[in-house]
């Protein structure tokens, strides 16, 4: 009787993943659909097997300059994970090994900056971007991309930090390691796995960020958010080519979190069993 009952209980399991894992990657599934499609045929509606055509990625090659925006995104999205991690491990560092009474109340205070809606602040900082040369810029995008995903990097690291034993710190400091050797050769070797994921997390949100790199760039700096955006014109939306276009856009980054799922979830159960 309870094999049976643990039986039911795993069909049942089973079946609400693979049902929550379809209405995850239906919208997916959809546009990958609509990018074969003509754009006749797109604006009909939904065809599990339409006229397929390549024509739509033709266009985008050849219309728009694909790999311009694709550069841009690997170089954003790789310079400011870089930088918000340069920033980010001392930091998380110091609140974790050195915390203070107020060190929690600045955590807290870092990550409600993430609940500020931003377009409250987009004028001020569309403004001090353009008195100081940054718009369409990578250099501009790059320090905006680690300022909105750094307190999601602190938190993470002070988190894994937080699992280290702080006696092998104390060790290394008796031994005399400087505070650069102790952080560099006994703590992040150490929290490698938690460092990775990070390292993966903020490179998937500075790559899917399309608020900040729509208003902050038009044609030099402009990453594949702001390519899918160009497909919007006043004659209309292109659905299908809208669609080739987004496929095109967030392959690699499937692609990356595909291979490197293991990591993911190795670095974001970091310190969860002991």
């Amino acid at each position: 009787m309870a094999r049976n009952v643990t039986t039911r209980r795993k069909i049942i399991f089973t079946a609400i993943a693979w049902t929550l894992a379809f209405v995850i990657f239906f919208p997916i599934l959809y546009t990958l659909i609509t990018s074969v499609k003509t754009e006749t045929e797109a604006i009909q509606g939904f065809d599990l097997i339409p006229t397929f055509t390549l024509e739509n990625y033709v266009t985008v090659q050849t219309q728009r300059d694909y790999m311009k925006p694709f550069m841009n995104s690997v170089i954003l999205s790789v310079g400011s994970t870089i930088l918000a991690l340069f920033v980010g491990i001392p930091a998380a560092w110091a609140m974790a090994f050195s915390p203070t009474k107020r060190t929690k109340d600045i955590l807290m205070w870092m990550l409600s900056t993430k609940m500020m809606p931003a377009v409250a602040v987009l004028v001020p900082i569309y403004l001090l971007f353009r008195d100081f040369g940054l718009l369409d810029t990578r250099i501009g995008l790059t320090i905006m991309l680690t300022l909105i995903n750094l307190p999601i990097v602190i938190w993470m690291l002070y988190t894994y930090f937080r699992e280290i034993p702080g006696e092998i710190l104390e060790a290394a400091r008796m031994d005399g390691a400087s505070l650069f050797n102790e952080i560099v050769y006994v703590l992040t070797p150490m929290a490698l796995p938690g460092i990775a994921s990070t390292l993966l997390l903020n490179i998937i949100l500075a790559w899917n960020e399309a608020f900040w790199t729509i208003r902050l760039t038009t044609t030099n700096a402009a990453p594949l958010t702001a390519f899918i955006a160009s497909f919007s014109s006043p004659q209309g939306l292109f659905w299908a080519k809208l669609s080739a276009a987004s496929t095109m856009a967030i392959a690699p980054i499937v692609i990356l979190g595909w291979f490197s799922q293991k990591q993911l979830v190795r670095g974001l159960t970091f310190g969860a069993v002991k």
